[in-house]
């Protein structure tokens, strides 16, 4: 990655200007930064507001070319993230990189206490079935399955424990309560802490959307039907009036999408003879012989 630095603003009006394919903008060669590996240029601050907030977010651990048409499918490397921002950030990404090694790793996994989180190994012989784990941190005996706690001699339960419990306790593996700050999504069983927002969550590794209180799935509830009624009922965090006009968005938009098919049904009709028509030409036309 090249960064340019400071010049004169006499010197920078003998430069020609490049644009930068994030905010369109034209800039002196010294505020651009050229991407190593796929030579793609971005204005310096487009490319560090782009990392930060990828970072920030959580969203990715290997920072791609902001360019969706990059041809060569470029990506940031350590070195150059590591110029871009700061000193804090850069640890964050470091730990959610170590984070994303864990869950992907057959031989790892997380000690499910809170309070320790410890990196746990596992045996490489019979990694398919349930073994037990003990955490080297805290001395937790745990099942590699389901995280609950070690039981010989009997199968996994069916509704797995799917959070665990904040803070110092000695019942580490037993059911939260509905406003535990951690939780496990239901479905990649990574931990998702919630500190603020409404309770429809969404997990960032496998993309399930869920309620935070019954961890019920919300996937195709685009209506948040689910909290009409049940125990979750006005849990959601947001007014009725919000609500309401969610709804009425996404009840708008299907009707524009049915309306639209209505008006274009009596062309489709009319075309398709000629469709028809146009292809049985085509194909007799292919079947005539060759002259002679």
């Amino acid at each position: 990655m090249t960064t340019a630095w400071y010049r004169p603003t006499w010197d920078l009006a003998l430069d020609p200007l490049v644009s930068c394919k994030l905010c369109l903008g034209e800039y002196p060669v010294e505020q651009m930064t050229t991407l190593a590996q796929c030579r793609c240029v971005f204005c310096t601050l487009c490319l560090k507001q782009y990392v930060e907030l990828l970072i920030k977010e959580g969203l990715e651990t290997t920072i791609s070319c902001p360019d969706a048409a990059c041809p060569k499918q470029g990506r940031l490397q350590e070195h150059e993230i590591e110029c871009m921002v700061a000193a804090e950030m850069m640890q964050r990404y470091k730990k959610l990189q170590f984070e994303r090694e864990v869950l992907l790793d057959p031989c790892r996994t997380w000690c499910p206490v809170s309070t320790c989180q410890a990196v746990c190994q596992l045996q490489e012989r019979g990694l398919q079935t349930p073994q037990l784990v003990q955490c080297r941190a805290c001395a937790t005996e745990f099942c590699s399955a389901c995280k609950a706690g070690w039981h010989p001699g009997q199968g996994c339960p069916e509704t797995m424990p799917v959070t665990f419990l904040p803070g110092d306790t000695s019942s580490a593996f037993r059911l939260e309560e509905d406003d535990a700050p951690i939780k496990r999504c239901p479905r990649c069983k990574v931990y998702i802490e919630r500190d603020e927002g409404c309770a429809q969550m969404m997990c960032k590794n496998c993309k399930h959307a869920f309620c935070w209180y019954c961890l019920e799935s919300l996937d195709d509830d685009f209506l948040l039907i689910h909290y009409d009624k049940g125990p979750c009922r006005n849990k959601l965090g947001h007014s009725r009036a919000s609500v309401i006009w969610h709804r009425t968005q996404v009840v708008g938009i299907f009707a524009g999408f049915g309306l639209l098919l209505l008006v274009a049904s009596p062309f489709l009709l009319l075309a398709t003879p000629f469709v028809l028509c146009c292809k049985c030409k085509c194909s007799s036309g292919d079947d005539d012989p060759l002259p002679t």
